[in-house]
């Protein structure tokens, strides 16, 4: 069975998993939980009396981690362009602007 180690502050050590052999008698080490820690969470945190993992991240670090956002493209930008300066001709063909 795969163990998954987490520090002194309960926080999951990725890469430190081991193996134990439980089925022949190998104990699990201190430090460590057969609970996977679940997909998704930026900082896993164990919980040892309840047996589970929950995200210990703050969101403002979450927030830290995500790409800014993109800039519109080139295709974009001018497809604003193209409607205005439509809308535009529009209004001049009904006489100017409304």
């Amino acid at each position: 069975m795969w163990v998954y180690k987490f520090n002194d502050d309960f926080i999951w050590q990725p890469g430190e998993e081991i193996e134990v052999d439980v089925e022949n008698g190998e104990q699990i080490p201190e430090g460590y939980t057969d609970k996977q820690p679940p997909d998704g969470l930026f900082i896993a945190k164990y919980d040892p009396k309840k047996e589970e993992w929950f995200e210990a991240a703050s969101k403002e670090y979450i927030d830290s981690l995500q790409p800014d956002p993109l800039p519109p493209d080139d295709v974009t930008f001018l497809k604003k362009q193209v409607a205005m300066l439509t809308l535009q001709v529009a209004q001049l063909q009904r006489g100017g602007s409304s």
